[in-house]
């Protein structure tokens, strides 16, 4: 048995993470041959915060088998097997796998590249096909744990077999892997479908997959957001339009997405001619702009757009409000001169930061480069990416490089949020676009007198309302800040003597603006109490003999605990205030 390897990782680095759970990956599998000899091997990636590993098998896998096969990795742990690298001919490598009955790893070598060097990585009796890289050893796998297990179509093919799926996650100490266990338990209590549910704010179906249904309490939120939207947009000199849902074939042509993104649009048919429902909303702001003849007098032009888009997204992908087919995005689309493009950039970012500041998250920014299926010639692309690296830099905020992961028409700024448990979820974006003018023909007259093509930005906040209501219920626990609750006030009785004092206080409190509950029941207190605490109620104010003689209110709050008494006038006082000022 070789010696266990005792070094210190530097699990910050991100190749480091890769290759570990790579590795880990590799000893799941063989753990897996090892107890059910005949299953067959199809991929095993390394993915963020773990990995996982798709098998066919007679078998049938389920959590009941999770630590049989914990303990069979451990074994491959402790024999501390290296891993070793070898090269074959394709022919050979084909034979090889043929002959280890693995057809799937026989159909990925038939479908490399001719020139392809095609490795493979041995541990023990265990060999997988695999580029790498890899650990020196499975003795470097410390801390592992099997999560789900899933059901996956091969190649993501709905055609092809549907295979097993087991994800699994792999830490170099225990303690770190049960701090992501314990997240992980606290990010399944803040679950937002859950916690929706719970508060009745939205529903899914069924019957319209990725299609969510906002329900009254759902809609406060939501309506509440938008006002704030539209509210700061308005101090930032935008100005608000709306484009239609669907639109013709030709437009979508000439703006590129009909051959870069038909894959996640929806199409219908209106006169015999083809027509797609707007995946984006881009394109209808490129005719707004083209209404009429503008000069560099007008610039800048900063269009914004609650704009509800539809994609297809595989229904495997679907996940709450978090990944939907239909949703509204916060757009704008910001035109401008030459000259204004850093300053406009900086505009936007600056917008950003007041409002994810305003909600209590951290974030960090990504540059996102050009991606292989893109639109524009090098010079357009280098010219874009310069200005969004220069804009950022000169405002000092630290950024990473996202190599390709930019649109299909231009490189862009990405907003990461923070929440309140460490995750992260991509929300802003400000994307730097030279070809939709070209394309669209955009044009504005200068000072010449000529005729001369404006520059744009596209740009979210949010990213999506549905997505930011998701995220922020996360956050929040379900427990949002004042202004945006659905239920800021329930008034609970403690006989129904009290009810008529009750029903007019709801009164009261209603016609100053705020959104009051009344439960006038024939239940105790305590029930009432607790329900109210469990629809994450802001404020609970109990109703008794001497609140109704005094005119008063028993307050308890969800963040300051036990108020005491307070007359009406002063309760309602500071409600408004903490709901003026958007207290988190």
């Amino acid at each position: 048995m070789r010696k266990m390897a005792k070094e210190k990782l530097n699990w910050e680095d991100e190749q480091i993470r890769h290759n570990y759970r790579h590795t880990a990956s590799h000893i799941m599998a063989q753990a897996v041959k090892h107890l059910w000899p005949d299953t067959k091997l199809a991929i095993g990636p390394a993915i963020d915060n773990g990995f996982y590993y798709d098998f066919e098998s007679e078998h049938k896998f389920g959590e009941e088998d999770f630590n049989k096969i914990q303990k069979e990795m451990k074994k491959i742990v402790q024999a501390n097997y290296p891993l070793e690298r070898f090269e074959l001919p394709r022919a050979e490598a084909i034979k090889y796998m043929e002959e280890r009955n693995e057809p799937y790893k026989v159909e990925l070598i038939n479908d490399l590249p001719e020139d392809a060097v095609i490795s493979f990585y041995k541990q023990g009796d265990f060999v997988d096909l695999c580029a790498g890289p890899h650990m020196d050893s499975t003795g470097q796998i410390k801390a592992f744990k099997l999560m789900s297990v899933a059901g996956a179509y091969w190649r993501g093919d709905s055609d092809r077999q549907m295979l097993q799926r087991i994800y699994a996650t792999a830490f170099p100490t225990q303690e770190m892997l049960d701090e992501y266990i314990t997240r992980l338990e606290e990010a399944k209590k803040r679950d937002h479908r859950k916690i929706g549910k719970e508060m009745d704010l939205f529903m899914l179906t069924e019957e319209g997959p990725g299609f969510p249904f906002f329900l009254p309490k759902g809609m406060i939120i939501r309506n509440e957001l938008e006002a704030f939207w539209r509210a700061e947009h308005i101090k930032r000199g935008y100005e608000e339009i709306k484009t239609p849902l669907i639109l013709n074939e030709q437009l979508w042509r000439t703006s590129g997405h009909w051959d870069h993104y038909k894959d996640n649009m929806y199409f219908t048919k209106i006169d015999d001619e083809d027509y797609a429902i707007k995946p984006m909303n881009c394109p209808g702001s490129m005719l707004v702009y083209k209404r009429k003849m503008w000069s560099y007098r007008d610039f800048p032009i900063r269009c914004g757009e609650l704009g509800q888009v539809h994609r297809h997204e595989l229904s495997g992908a679907l996940h709450g409000l978090m990944r939907v087919r239909t949703f509204t995005q916060d757009d704008a689309h910001i035109f401008m001169l030459p000259e204004q493009v850093n300053d406009e950039i900086k505009n936007v970012a600056r917008f950003c930061d007041d409002v994810y500041k305003m909600f209590g998250f951290e974030y960090h920014v990504e540059l996102s480069t050009r991606p292989e299926d893109s639109m524009g010639t090098d010079e357009e692309w280098e010219m874009a990416e310069n200005a969004l690296r220069n804009a950022i830099e000169e405002m000092g905020v630290p950024f990473v490089i996202n190599e390709g992961d930019g649109a299909f028409y231009g490189p862009k700024l990405d907003f990461h949020l923070q929440d309140s448990i460490g995750r992260t979820w991509q929300c802003g974006t400000i994307q730097l676009d030279m070809q939709m003018p070209q394309r669209f023909d955009l044009t504005y007259i200068g000072p010449d007198g000529e005729k001369h093509r404006p520059i744009m930005i596209h740009r979210v906040i949010f990213g999506s309302i549905e997505r930011f209501i998701g995220i922020l219920i996360e956050h929040c626990a379900g427990k949002f800040p004042l202004w945006l609750a659905p239920v800021q006030v329930r008034l609970m009785t403690v006989t129904e003597k009290f009810s008529d004092y009750a029903l007019q206080l709801k009164e009261k409190l209603e016609a100053a603006g705020l959104r009051v509950e009344a439960d006038i029941r024939n239940e105790k207190i305590g029930y009432k109490l607790r329900e109210a605490r469990n629809q994450r109620v802001n404020y609970m104010c109990v109703i008794g003999e001497r609140e109704t003689e005094a005119g008063t209110v028993s307050v308890r709050s969800s963040k300051e605990g036990e108020l005491g008494e307070m007359s009406v006038e002063d309760f309602t006082a500071k409600l408004l205030e903490e709901i003026r000022e958007k207290r988190m």
